[in-house]
C-alpha cells in the first residue's frame, strides 16, 4: 500500500511538473510597437523553446487601461519609469525578484537601483532615451532650426501642416511645460489653462497626432517635422541623411522602459527568461542597434553599431547634459490636471 502510495504521488508530481513545464512554454508580451527586433524573438524561442505571442501599444496610458479593464493575459508588458512605480502602488505588478536572475549582474549603475524600485524587484531595464524633434533639414529655411519648442509649437508658416506630434498626453504635456518654463508635475488649474491654449493653438497646425509610422512618415516625406523619440530619429537617419535631432534648449524628456511582469501573469518563469534573456550583453545591444536606443547592460558596448555611437541622436553631445529633464512621479492631482488637459484637447 504504501509503495502504491508513493507511486501515486510519483506519477502526480510528474504530471505536475509537465504541466508546469508545458504551460511555461508560452509567454504573452505587451510592448511599444516596433521595439524590439524579430530576430531576437526567434533566437529566444529557439533557445529557450518558449513560443512568443507579441502585442503592441502606442502609450503607456493605453497600455495600463488594458489592464486595468481586466486584460490579464500578458506576461510582461515594457512600462516607462513612472508607469512602473504607479503600477506597483495600484498592486498591478508581480514581484518576481529581478535581481536574483543570474545576468542583473550586468545592469550598470544607476539603473540596478531605479528610485521607483530600488531593489528591482519588479522590474528590469530595457532602453533609454530622449524625447525631442526630429526635423528633415533639406526642407527647412536655412537647412537649420533653432534649437528651441518654438519650432514645434509655433511653427513658422512653411512648415505649418507639415508637423506630426506624438499621440501621448505626457510626452505633450511635458514637451509644453519645458517650453512655457512650468513644473511639469504642477497641479495648478492656471497652469492647465496655460497648457491647454499652447496645445489647442498648436492644433490646427499639425499634420496629426500618431506615436505609430514616425519612422516611415519622415523617410518618405510626408511630413517635415516628427516630435519622436531619440531612437526613432536614429532610425530616420540611418534612410534619410539631411534628417536632424533637436536638443530644445527649455528642456528635453530623459526616460526607461523596463520589462515587468503584471499582476496575475500565467507564465512568470517565461517572463522572468525572458528578462534574463535581454539582461545579456550581446542580446540586449542587438535590440539597441534595432531601436536606436542605449540600454543599460555592461559589456553591451562591444556589439553596438558604429553608426549608433556616432550619431548625436543616441550618443548625446556632453554641451546638451543640462537640458536633460528626467520622468517625475507627479502628485494624483497633477495628473487628473492633465487627463482633463488632454480630454480637451482631443475633444
Amino acid at each position: 500500500m504504501k509503495r502504491l502510495r508513493w507511486i501515486t504521488v510519483a506519477v502526480t508530481a510528474v504530471m505536475m511538473w509537465f504541466g508546469s513545464a508545458a504551460h511555461a512554454k508560452e509567454l504573452f508580451l505587451y510592448n511599444w510597437s516596433n521595439y524590439l527586433p524579430p530576430e531576437l524573438i526567434k533566437k529566444f524561442e529557439s533557445e529557450t523553446g518558449i513560443k512568443v505571442t507579441l502585442d503592441v501599444y502606442d502609450s503607456n496610458e493605453t497600455m495600463l487601461a488594458k489592464l486595468q479593464a481586466g486584460a490579464t493575459g500578458y506576461d510582461l508588458v515594457v512600462p516607462s519609469g513612472y508607469m512602473v512605480r504607479n503600477m506597483i502602488k495600484q498592486g498591478l505588478a508581480e514581484k518576481v525578484d529581478v535581481y536574483r536572475l543570474p545576468n542583473f549582474k550586468n545592469v550598470m549603475k544607476p539603473h540596478d537601483a531605479p528610485p521607483f524600485d530600488p531593489k528591482s524587484e519588479y522590474s528590469a531595464p530595457y532602453m533609454w532615451g530622449t524625447t525631442g524633434i526630429t526635423y528633415d533639414s533639406a526642407k527647412v529655411p536655412g537647412e537649420k532650426l533653432e534649437d528651441s519648442w518654438k519650432e514645434f509649437f509655433e511653427p513658422r508658416a512653411e512648415l505649418v501642416g507639415k508637423i506630426v506630434a506624438l499621440n501621448d498626453q505626457v510626452e505633450m504635456w511635458n514637451a509644453a511645460t519645458y517650453y512655457l518654463g512650468l513644473d511639469k508635475c504642477t497641479e495648478s488649474p492656471a497652469d492647465g489653462q496655460k497648457i491647454l491654449d499652447l496645445l489647442e493653438a498648436q492644433k490646427s497646425k499639425l499634420a496629426m497626432y500618431s506615436s505609430s509610422g514616425t519612422i516611415d512618415r519622415m523617410v518618405a516625406g510626408e511630413v517635415v517635422m516628427h516630435h519622436q523619440w531619440n531612437g526613432a530619429s536614429h532610425r530616420v537617419r540611418e534612410k534619410l541623411p539631411t534628417a536632424r535631432y533637436l536638443y530644445p534648449k527649455e528642456g528635453i524628456g530623459l526616460w526607461g522602459d523596463h520589462f515587468l511582469v503584471p499582476k496575475g501573469a500565467k507564465n512568470i518563469d517565461s517572463a522572468k527568461a525572458f528578462m534574463n534573456f535581454m539582461m545579456d550583453p550581446k542580446n540586449v545591444a542587438e535590440a539597441s542597434n534595432f531601436t536606436g536606443y542605449m540600454n543599460a547592460i555592461q559589456g553591451s558596448g562591444d556589439f553596438l553599431k558604429d553608426s549608433l555611437k556616432a550619431d548625436p541622436a543616441v550618443n548625446m553631445p556632453e554641451e546638451y547634459a543640462s537640458r536633460l529633464s528626467p520622468s517625475k512621479d507627479c502628485s494624483k492631482a497633477s495628473r487628473e490636471l492633465r487627463d482633463k488637459v488632454w480630454t480637451k484637447l482631443k475633444k
